[in-house]
């Protein structure tokens, strides 16, 4: 498969809204090469999308042309999740929220599908939850991830309260905190200064980190920013529903 041409080929037709040649160019790359969905997903599906909101966020996309290419790829997304080889259950449960556009959910989702194809448990909220009901959650669910991707850059100052508010009250002493994608990328170094325990960059690097990183936190230097900040207590999510 020559990944980036058909990059280049699907981004034409997604910024069109032209549904019939965008499956043709799915059809014409899983049949002419041994491309399974995770290929699609990682060497198209993502890069494609991040050229996307690239664009749109540089005024160099029209919201019409965004719409048509989220709405569209959305829907190839769903039908490559179908396609997924599912690994055996590892027994690891992950919370995961995004950031509030329908692209940042988009990239929610399809991180969420391959994630949950590698054998985790996920729930995910996608975006626009207040940190109170992260905390109830949290406080509920007791995941062994807390998994915050693709998120918005109004998301930051929040994501990084409540790590702050998770650390300060050790609550889920065991759980990583991983964060990746949206901000993150645009921003190298904001993961590891708010305190995460780690980060990716793609979907592909999620799964490799969340394996060789399983046993990493985040050390007390390693937070340059909100260290001092007040922190209160996790609600139940029967307490928080009082």
């Amino acid at each position: 498969m020559n990944a980036e041409l058909t990059v280049e080929r699907l981004f034409q037709a997604l910024i069109c809204g032209d549904r019939a040649a965008a499956r043709q160019i799915v059809q014409e790359t899983t049949s002419s090469s041994r491309c399974t969905a995770e290929d699609l997903t990682n060497q198209v599906y993502w890069p494609v999308l991040e050229m996307i909101n690239s664009l749109y966020r540089a005024d160099q996309l029209t919201a019409l042309a965004h719409h048509y290419a989220t709405r569209l790829l959305r829907a190839l997304v769903d039908q490559a999740q179908a396609h997924y080889a599912h690994k055996t259950r590892r027994h690891k449960k992950i919370v995961m929220f995004s950031g509030p556009t329908e692209a940042d959910e988009l990239a929610g989702q399809l991180v969420a599908d391959f994630i949950e194809a590698d054998g985790y448990e996920v729930f995910f909220a996608g975006g626009g939850i207040a940190n109170d009901e992260i905390l109830a959650e949290v406080g509920e669910q007791r995941p062994d991830i807390l998994l915050m991707f693709a998120s918005a850059p109004s998301d930051a100052p929040n994501i990084r309260q409540l790590i702050d508010t998770i650390r300060g009250i050790n609550a889920c002493p065991n759980m990583q905190i991983v964060v990746g994608g949206g901000v993150f990328n645009r921003a190298p170094g904001l993961a590891e200064e708010i305190g995460a325990d780690l980060w990716a960059r793609t979907p592909q690097e999620l799964i490799e980190s969340l394996t060789a990183g399983e046993s990493r936190r985040a050390t007390s230097d390693q937070r340059t920013v909100g260290r001092n900040r007040k922190t209160a207590s996790v609600p139940s999510r029967k307490s928080a529903a009082a």
